[in-house]
């Protein structure tokens, strides 16, 4: 996994990254317990828009 995509992921999410595995055309995010709604956002903008940058569909993960 490149580091600049992890680091893009770390600002756009506003939520620090635990780790991210890259399944095929999607990103699977895994971030600390209780902080998943904030990374995916009202209504699903936060992740939609990071969806738009990065050109890959995500998946956010709670650890």
């Amino acid at each position: 996994m490149d580091q600049s995509i992890v680091e893009k992921l770390k600002t756009m999410l506003g939520v620090h990254v635990e780790k991210v595995e890259e399944q095929g055309e999607q990103l699977l995010v895994y971030v600390p317990k209780g902080q998943a709604a904030r990374a995916i956002g009202s209504g699903g903008s936060v992740v939609r828009s990071a969806e738009l940058v990065l050109n890959k569909k995500l998946a956010i993960k709670e650890l």
